[in-house]
């Protein structure tokens, strides 16, 4: 019983970055209509960039808390950045045309990753916990990193329901991903709506890579298995569904912790592309994808 408390938990914790990362994928594929190779590479990016950061500051500021909010927000401003050059040289040219987008996402990740590999180099940055030790909850030992990441990510994708469900923007944005042409009819700036809504998937995949850059191992491919996952995890849940981008991240996580603890990670991994191949036989728009 212990242990399968401590397997849930774990779960929920890895889940915790997987809805963040397909929550990314989501958002952007409901409004441009694009499928966006790059993403983890947001991801990444924002880890380097809180890492070199983090070594750069602690030097000068005496202040823990503070060198991790500084960098942090060097990590964000750094990975918007490049998305915004991204979203205006490349992407905004190819919205909704699958085929131009897939060939230039797919070039994107080659491109960033070799410039990545080249500015950082190959090897394992480090990065220290914000908060070290373990807390007792409920007859479990966890570590206070995890607990903060955990916590601080469902804020954070609670944040994010809130804004696409509650805000005129988020409505602008949901009426966009229906039809765009009609949004546009009723007087939504379509283009704005569109940079705003790529701008938003890149710093929610920023946030998720800086959360998890102390308990990875940071180099220039740490996204690309995260980019693999939150690709099943879309596919599962149904793309453009923030409900079944949420889904799908939780049942990976499920299959990886409890699965990958009976049994080994390769059967976790061969149950998940199982699953994959189901679901695309049996239901391809997945389990709350639109018909």
């Amino acid at each position: 019983m212990q242990d399968n408390l401590q397997l849930l938990f774990t779960a929920l914790q890895i889940s915790s970055v997987y809805i963040l990362f397909s929550l990314g994928l989501t958002i952007i594929f409901g409004v441009l209509k694009v499928v966006n190779f790059a993403h983890g590479q947001f991801f990444t990016f924002a880890a380097l960039v809180l890492s070199l950061a983090l070594n750069w500051l602690s030097p000068r500021i005496g202040n823990p808390y503070g060198v991790y909010l500084l960098a942090s927000v060097a990590g964000l401003a750094a990975c918007l950045m490049a998305g915004l050059v991204i979203y205006q040289f490349g992407f905004k040219r190819l919205e909704r045309d699958m085929i131009g987008s897939f060939i230039l996402s797919s070039g994107l990740v080659l491109f960033v990753e070799g410039v990545m590999l080249e500015g950082f180099g190959g090897a394992v940055r480090p990065v220290p916990a914000l908060i070290d030790g373990d807390v007792e909850m409920l007859g479990l030992t966890v570590s206070s990193q995890r607990l903060v990441l955990f916590m601080f990510a469902m804020v954070l994708t609670a944040v994010i329901i809130t804004l696409l469900n509650r805000t005129k923007f988020g409505k602008a944005l949901r009426a966009v991903s229906i039809d765009h042409e009609a949004a546009m009819l009723q007087g939504i700036a379509y283009r704005k709506i569109a940079l705003y809504g790529f701008l938003i998937a890149t710093g929610v995949a920023a946030v998720a890579g800086m959360l998890i850059a102390p308990m990875a191992a940071v180099t220039p491919t740490l996204g690309d298995s995260y980019l693999v996952k939150g690709f099943i995890a879309v596919v599962v849940g149904g793309m453009g569904s923030i409900v079944g981008a949420i889904f799908g991240s939780v049942l990976i996580a499920l299959i990886e912790s409890f699965i990958g603890f009976y049994f080994d990670s390769s059967v976790a991994s061969l149950t998940i592309f199982v699953i994959v191949m189901v679901v695309l036989l049996i239901k391809p728009q997945g389990f709350f994808g639109n018909d």
